[in-house]
């Protein structure tokens, strides 16, 4: 059966919807929403990284966490590894060319946040006494 131009594009609108859970787009922003992912990439903005460097600038980081982060980042072409032949081996891990087209949208995140934080901070704990008062109140 062939589809109209519009049947086309309805179809597409309905496929590439982020709100639908196998929704491409979706999973790729769950990937890279991680604050794990935030936090490698702006490590590695300084330009290419050891995995200790990285535990060592990223505090609270485990080692499980950040080798699972780093590999869900280099399948995604976000970031690539280069292993050096030596004793120790030598893994280094760097930003590509599509890592650092993410790079200003994660610094404007963090800019926001870092010119948001109080206000954030003050709201929650506004909202959290009015939780109160009303638990208290019933």
């Amino acid at each position: 059966m062939t589809l109209t131009a519009e049947q086309n594009r309805r179809k597409a609108q309905h496929r590439y919807n982020a709100s639908l859970e196998l929704c491409p787009a979706r999973q790729l922003l769950e990937a890279i929403s991680s604050k794990w992912v935030t936090l490698v990439m702006l490590a590695l903005e300084e330009g290419p990284q050891r995995h200790s460097d990285l535990r060592r600038q990223i505090p609270g980081a485990s080692q499980k966490m950040l080798t699972s982060t780093l590999r869900s980042l280099e399948r995604d072409g976000l970031i690539g590894r280069e292993v050096t032949a030596s004793v120790p081996v030598r893994t280094d891990y760097e930003l590509t060319r599509r890592g650092r087209s993410l790079l200003p949208i994660i610094f404007d995140m963090k800019e926001w946040a870092e010119d948001n934080m109080d206000a954030v901070a003050a709201s929650r704990q506004q909202h959290d006494r009015d939780r109160a008062a009303a638990v208290a109140g019933q």
